[in-house]
């Protein structure tokens, strides 16, 4: 067992957020969304980076909300943050996931730094204000950072990066080959605009649009040992950033639910007329538009429930530090798969069925209701969530947990 996983307090969040917390950040994220909802559809098409949009995110706090407060963070901890997530999601999911990445990748600090830089890196992401983007996807090759002298060079590319092009700094995994760190796989964190780094703004899916999830190239990159923040291993501790990576994603699809049921109540109750045979009025008090309605909103209040359960653990879990074990690491994983497989299921139903209740006309490109699901959609395909039910059944069925890894 290395050094760090020795040591009780492994970083700075302890304990879990009281009433006050949530509320003053829920009214934050809330006025963000309400900015960001007004032209959501229309920065969609545009398909930019969404610099202008990190910009808000700056002004708001939101960048550093989990920086602690001494260096003038926002001192919160992650449940905050998760539900910010989902807030931001109800009116742009692609921002939210920038956020919700920005929020892990930077988590790395305190969870794979050793305590005695842990300051330095929280200080100048702070100072800084910085967005980090990610060039970390596992799935594929691996980067390689080579021993040159007393530095290292980075060589490779990597697909869905996310917030790389459009952040202040970018977090790659990658695998070392000669010098003292040879045969580990090591997080070094490079400055937006470093040489050798080229963004090739390749991401055009069909959701998701202004995540800026595109590809970077890195050419004989130098990277100093003050560049490295640490070992990516299977220390339990260091690999609760997988389990927050996914339980951010049940927020973000918990979020676009909430999104969508938002906007379809207002096409609805806007609605003069019901369906001619209907035997009501108006569409809002049509029978079965209120049955769907009804069940729309008790699967969101179930998720929320769920996601806000998981949430609490979260904290409680990274509160034990390096007194994690790798069971109750995986308890924690397991709960927070059972938010994944709801949140995504809920997020494409209601997503799609809305505009069962909304009618032909809502399924116009000007009113942009088809932003929700090509947003829930293609993030949901990140990991099948067959797996993820897998992982539930496995440990409902047989107590057994799965390999750890980025994605489990």
């Amino acid at each position: 067992m290395s050094v760090i996983a020795e040591t009780t307090n492994r970083s700075r969040w302890t304990g879990t957020a009281d009433a006050a917390e949530r509320g003053h950040w829920r009214g934050v994220a809330e006025r963000v969304a309400a900015e960001l909802a007004g032209d959501a559809l229309q920065r969609d098409r545009a398909n930019e980076d969404p610099t202008v949009e990190l910009d808000l995110l700056r002004e708001a706090g939101l960048v550093t909300l989990l920086q602690p407060a001494e260096f003038g963070g926002g001192g919160a901890h992650w449940e905050t943050a998760f539900l910010v997530i989902r807030i931001l999601s109800r009116a742009d999911a692609s921002i939210a996931q920038v956020l919700a990445y920005h929020y892990i990748n930077s988590g790395n600090i305190g969870f794979a730094a050793d305590p005695a830089v842990q300051d330095a890196w929280h200080r100048k992401t702070v100072e800084g204000r910085w967005v980090w983007g990610d060039s970390v996807n596992p799935t594929d090759p691996d980067l390689e950072l080579t021993a040159d002298g007393q530095e290292y060079r980075l060589n490779g590319l990597k697909r869905f990066s996310t917030g790389a092009s459009a952040g202040d700094v970018v977090l790659a995994a990658a695998a070392v080959r000669g010098g003292d760190l040879d045969g580990t796989v090591q997080l070094v964190v490079l400055d937006h605009d470093r040489d050798g780094i080229r963004y090739l703004g390749d991401w055009d899916a069909l959701g998701q649009r202004l995540s800026a999830s595109g590809s970077v190239s890195f050419e004989n990159v130098r990277v100093s040992p003050a560049d490295v923040l640490g070992e990516l291993g299977d220390e339990p501790f260091s690999t609760l950033i997988t389990p927050g990576i996914q339980l951010a994603f049940g927020n973000l699809y918990l979020g676009i639910a909430e999104g969508a049921l938002a906007r379809g109540l207002d096409i609805v109750r806007s609605r003069p007329r019901a369906w001619f045979l209907s035997q009501a009025d108006t569409y809002r008090d049509d029978p079965f538009v209120q049955r769907v309605v009804g069940e729309f909103a008790s699967r969101i209040a179930a998720v929320e429930a769920l996601a806000d359960r998981a949430g609490r653990l979260f904290d409680e879990v990274v509160d034990e530090g390096g007194r994690v074990t790798a069971a109750r690491r995986g308890e924690l994983a397991i709960e927070i798969a059972k938010v994944k497989v709801v949140s995504t299921e809920v997020g494409l139903e209601v997503a799609d069925r809305i505009f069962e209740i909304t009618g032909s006309s809502s399924a116009r490109a000007d009113v942009g209701l088809d932003l929700f699901w090509r947003n829930v959609r293609t993030h949901s395909l990140h990991d099948p969530i067959d797996y993820k039910k897998l992982e539930v059944g496995a440990w409902t069925l047989n107590g057994e947990l799965q390999p750890i890894s980025l994605y489990t």
